[in-house]
């Protein structure tokens, strides 16, 4: 996801939410901040991602109206209290269930099934029950009523509410009737806080082991460095860091910064990147990434990047941005959530005035037991759950097989593709073409690659680099070019040595007029019917020769195409390529819909033209010419071939160029969307049966607390499920 250049990003860590709703809250309140244009916050990652203008608000300024609505907020890594929320819970339930377990015992005087327990006469005292529920109440559930306060005062309403409510009228009703010499129920509330506590705690130890398991960038992240300065090697942290230093790697060391070789060779573990397990071997020139680890021998690396620069800590950001941002399905949970507290409370009232003037009036007892229970029956947080969870647990799976996702939504319309278009160069094909052939009219073929290399200085195209790596092979001095302007899908002008070089495809040669010599047509035909891609190179707008180019498919191109097509998924070839090239690929890879000579903005037209006829459709393009393409389709799947600038193109990237990261993707999507209904099935099923059950009176309020607090943990389990379900589907994949 791009933002303006004029915005920043704020990536903060959040404690203090109960619910999804406080989530909104943080939402709402840091969204009307002048300077604020984009605010998503994710309950179940207790994480927040904002995008501001710098010169209007401030991250202080932001964290400070956090803190004014009840929460706190640390920028990501500098959380000291990481780990506190968890260790504060367990202290609250087990000082909740101290002080709890005695009050339970006296409930076996209001069930006659329990009435043959003993029960000791000191326990049956109202004072110590006060003394004991008191401490409950108002010590162990005070966070309640902070959260209440901080809700009500922002004019909305959360669990807290309902918690602080509900157990606070039972707390009130068994002081009346201890004053009056009615039954106690000091238990009801006790029982209450105590169990939503236990189910905090066992979503809060889920949801903390789910994140580890999504995020585990910061373990690769070296924690030291050893550089060369002043002659002599010495070991730094890493905020001492700079770019230009020479790093020493030794074996077994994972790399602190991104870099460039400068000496020794070795193999190296890239997992992080790649998702694969095999190591790579990397020499003098070759660039490589922090979180990667030295497996051969010990290197010497020119530092390139550090810090929040480097390929792990974009990676990184990237992913928890993506788990960040919100799915449409949790942006309609998040309403739904939004109102489902109040209209509780409502339902609540309304059965305490059914008990009371209907089906049991004036008996004031039976009506506010029956409007507790379906007080605390209402679990908006298996709701609020539902979703994020699942997507949280799917983009961390993906991050680590080199599949980076940037926004959530990406994932769910995946899952309803049916329809994707491939790039042909650098997508189908390695991206990496080689010169097979020059032809040259008025000149030697040399002649004629040295303009052509000249020319082709300023691209980044893969047939560009083709060229210039023609040149160098053949040992030609390059001269300097100027006034370079490209084509996109087209070709390239440049001024060399006083002349206008014009190179290009034949699409740019006939818009330009050139006349093609007879010999050159011999050529360029030999050539297109062996597969190969031929380019025009002009001088002085005069037709001087062609550059054959072949481009080898990638082995894992054919397999790609047959999953995604045993997966429902119609695959389509959009290449500006020639028709004879792009059938040869076409053919080896099983492809049958094939669209050639196609320009940047009739890839678009294509993408658009199929979601017109109603396709959900994916675009994958190595992001040199398919940008528009990338960004008309429902998911832009850019082929990252390691570049750093592949992160910025799509909703997807590739990390490595590996095709069958793409079915996987569609899988792992599929996966996490049915996770995700059956996760929202059991939070509709709990709320539809469970309510109804406490309004007539089945179940008793201490109950319906258990199975509030319970319902958000089986949400997390059945997520947790879902990650084994996605490991064992990748360790298939890997096999074969």
């Amino acid at each position: 996801m791009q933002h303006d250049s004029a915005e920043d990003v704020l990536d903060l860590r959040i404690h203090g939410m109960s619910c999804t709703a406080c989530a909104t809250r943080i939402e709402r309140a840091v969204g009307k901040l002048a300077g604020v244009s984009g605010v998503s916050v994710h309950y179940a990652a207790k994480s927040a991602y904002i995008t501001f203008e710098p010169g209007t608000v401030t991250p202080s300024g932001i964290i400070e109206r956090i803190g004014q609505i009840g929460f706190q907020a640390f920028p990501y890594g500098r959380d000291e209290n990481e780990g506190s929320e968890v260790d504060a819970l367990k202290l609250r339930v087990f000082a909740g269930s101290l002080f709890t377990l005695p009050l339970l015992w006296t409930m076996a005087h209001h069930y006659v099934w329990l009435s043959g327990i003993p029960v000791p006469g000191f326990i049956q005292e109202p004072m110590l029950q006060l003394f004991l529920a008191s401490a409950v109440q108002f010590f162990i559930g005070m966070p309640f009523y902070f959260g209440a306060y901080y809700a009500l005062r922002e004019r909305t309403a959360n669990m807290d509410v309902l918690v602080a409510i509900g157990t606070t009228a039972a707390f009130l009703y068994s002081y009346i009737a201890m004053l009056t010499g009615g039954a106690l129920y000091f238990e009801t509330p006790a029982v209450v806080i105590t169990a939503v506590l236990v189910g905090k705690l066992l979503e809060a130890t889920a949801s903390e082991r789910v994140m580890k398991e999504s995020d585990s960038y910061s373990s690769l992240q070296a924690k030291e460095a050893s550089v060369v300065r002043s002659g002599r090697q010495e070991r730094i942290p890493l905020d001492r860091l700079r770019v230009g230093d020479l790093l020493i790697v030794e074996v077994n060391e994972r790399l602190p910064a991104d870099g460039m070789i400068v000496e020794g060779e070795s193999t190296l573990d890239e997992s992080f990147l790649t998702g694969e397990s095999g190591l790579v071997k990397r020499g003098i020139g070759d660039h490589v990434y922090a979180g990667t680890t030295v497996r051969g021998q010990t290197l010497r690396i020119r530092v390139s990047a550090t810090g929040p620069n480097t390929m792990l800590s974009r990676i990184a950001a990237l992913t928890r941005q993506a788990q960040s941002t919100k799915s449409s399905i949790g942006r309609k949970v998040d309403r739904l959530a939004a109102v489902f507290v109040p209209v509780m409370m409502l339902l609540s009232l309304s059965t305490l005035l059914l008990w009371l003037l209907w089906l049991s009036p004036g008996d004031w007892k039976s009506a506010s037991v029956h409007a507790l229970a379906v007080l605390l029956a209402a679990c908006p947080c298996a709701l609020g759950l539902a979703a994020p969870i699942s997507l949280v647990l799917a983009t961390g799976k993906l991050a680590r097989r080199g599949i980076v996702l940037k926004e959530a939504s990406a994932l769910e319309r995946l899952a309803q593709l049916d329809t994707i278009v491939l790039d042909k160069t650098g997508t189908l094909t390695e991206g990496k073409p080689a010169v097979t052939g020059i032809t040259a009219l008025s000149s030697s073929p040399n002649a004629l690659l040295r303009l052509a290399a000249a020319a082709e200085a300023g691209s980044q195209h893969p047939f560009a680099e083709a060229v210039r790596e023609a040149a160098r092979r053949a040992g030609i001095v390059v001269p300097a070019s100027a006034f370079y302007q490209a084509y996109p899908g087209k070709g390239i002008t440049a001024q060399v040595e006083g002349k206008v070089i014009e190179i290009g495809n034949a699409s740019f040669a006939a818009e330009q007029s050139w006349e093609i010599h007879r010999t050159l047509q011999g050529f360029v035909s030999r050539k297109e019917e062996a597969g190969e891609t031929v380019i025009y190179a002009a001088v002085d707008g005069v037709c001087a020769g062609a550059i054959a180019l072949s481009d080898q498919v990638k082995r894992t191109s054919q397999s790609a195409v047959e999953l995604l097509t045993h997966g429902g998924v119609h695959v389509v070839l959009a290449t500006g390529d020639h028709h004879a090239a792009a059938s040869s690929v076409a053919t080896s890879t099983g492809i049958h819909d094939v669209h050639a000579a196609m320009l940047p903005e009739h890839k678009a037209a294509l993408v658009r033209r199929l979601q017109h006829e109603g396709h959900i459709v994916a675009m994958a393009g190595d992001g040199w010419n398919d940008a528009p393409a990338l960004a008309a389709a429902d998911v832009g799947i850019a082929m990252g071939g390691g570049t750093e600038a592949a992160l910025d193109a799509g909703h997807m990237t590739l990390l490595r160029s590996r095709l069958t990261g793409i079915p996987e993707a569609l899988q792992i999507s599929r996966l996490t969307v049915r996770n995700i209904r059956q996760n929202l099935s059991f939070a509709v099923i709990y709320n539809a049966v469970v309510i109804p059950f406490a309004a007539v009176g089945v179940i008793e309020p201490w109950m319906a607390g258990t199975a509030m607090a319970l319902s958000s943990v089986s949400v997390v389990g059945n997520a947790v499920r879902l990650n084994g379900q996605m490991s064992r589907y990748l360790n298939r994949r890997t096999a074969v």
